[in-house]
């Protein structure tokens, strides 16, 4: 092992002190942040591991053979999964999104789906269970899945040429193969399909109107997202974030288009439509139009740790509480005492502020999702 890969798997595993947990916080209680933003979305990472080595998230300069992945016996199992994901929901929680790495790759993943797929909100409402993937093993996966429970899907693919898409999944895999799961999930009855780009000047920016092509008439929602310094081995640089305003107009030259209302809010994405109705647009512009003032993301890390930000330093282990026996009410208490300090917005304070903070190593995205 790298003497690079010992040092990051050691400061993954730093948290910070577990605040005291609020009592008596009964089930349906819903709480807020400092900035009043409440607890609607956890992303829950499945694995650490991925079959793809893009640049912006999981180099082969960092992630290479010696990189040590966690041990089966650290990462939290289905039942610890389901007991958290519960414990969210009565909290408010309305949406769960599977993640990873690539979370394709958990053996048996349809069994969580089933048992998450059960839960219930204090209304008696189902959450919004949904899942990120490359689509890489989505043909042998999105039958099982869709029986399960699962509703959603967002694929990752950041170029329809293929050499360009070698070239950022950096393994050499094809991007019809990457299409092809996605024929698979239409064919397994998947209704709403997001596909996410990651948008980089001078790698993949030539993919836009492609995309836009292939992806007109297949009522998909094709979303833009600008490259974003998540963790701190992508070589991140302003220069190279494409801002979204060049986006849209690099595809209103091409397609008349106008702007849809948000479906909800602290919706992340900027929605878009061609005027022809063939096509649903998406735009995540984290780096030049901040949505911190309307994040109310969660991320449960493969390991138990939870995060406020995906730009985090540390987290707060969860797992620990769990296997030492506390009650739900304990961990009811602690999670919304962890929520209720929060007052992350890395993101609007991208200045000089930022500046500093980003010669800390923050947590790798593939740890704890996008």
């Amino acid at each position: 092992m790298s003497e690079k890969s010992i040092r990051l798997i050691d400061e993954r595993y730093l948290a910070r002190a577990m605040p005291a947990p609020v009592a008596g916080r009964p089930p349906g209680a819903n709480i807020a942040d400092r900035f009043g933003r409440r607890l609607h979305d956890l992303r829950i990472s499945v694995t650490d591991r991925c079959n793809f080595r893009c640049a912006y998230c999981m180099p082969k300069s960092v992630f290479d053979r010696d990189y040590a992945f966690l041990p089966q016996s650290a990462m939290l199992n289905f039942e610890e999964i389901y007991r958290l994901a519960s414990i969210f929901v009565g909290l408010g929680t309305d949406k769960l999104r599977i993640t990873g790495g690539e979370p394709l790759l958990r053996k048996h993943l349809e069994r969580l789906i089933a048992m998450l797929a059960q839960l219930r909100t204090p209304t008696g409402q189902s959450p919004d269970l949904t899942l990120t993937t490359n689509g890489a093993l989505l043909r042998k996966k999105a039958a099982a899945l869709r029986e399960a429970g699962l509703r959603r899907l967002t694929v990752s693919l950041d170029a329809i040429d293929d050499p360009v898409f070698r070239q950022m999944n950096d393994v050499e895999f094809a991007v019809s193969e990457v299409l092809d799961g996605l024929q698979a999930a239409t064919e397994a009855g998947f209704e709403s399909i997001k596909v996410n780009m990651v948008v980089q000047r001078g790698v993949n920016d030539d993919q836009i109107l492609p995309m836009v092509e292939h992806f007109r008439h297949t009522g998909h929602v094709l979303r833009f997202i600008e490259f974003m310094d998540v963790g701190s081995s992508n070589g991140w640089s302003l220069d190279s974030v494409l801002p979204s305003a060049e986006v849209i107009a690099q595809i209103q030259q091409s397609h008349p288009l106008h702007p849809l209302d948000p479906n909800y809010a602290g919706e992340v994405a900027r929605r878009w439509a061609l005027d022809d109705g063939s096509l649903e647009l998406g735009l995540i512009a984290s780096v030049t139009e901040p949505f911190c003032h309307g994040c109310t993301r969660a991320r449960l890390s493969t390991d138990g740790r939870l995060y406020n930000c995906l730009f985090a330093t540390e987290g707060w282990d969860l797992k620990t509480l769990l296997r030492n026996g506390a009650s739900d009410e304990l961990l009811r208490g602690s999670i919304a005492a962890l929520w209720e300090q929060r007052d992350d917005r890395y993101s609007a304070l991208r200045t000089e502020a930022t500046d500093a903070l980003r010669k800390r190593r923050k947590i790798e995205m593939s740890y704890i999702g996008g």
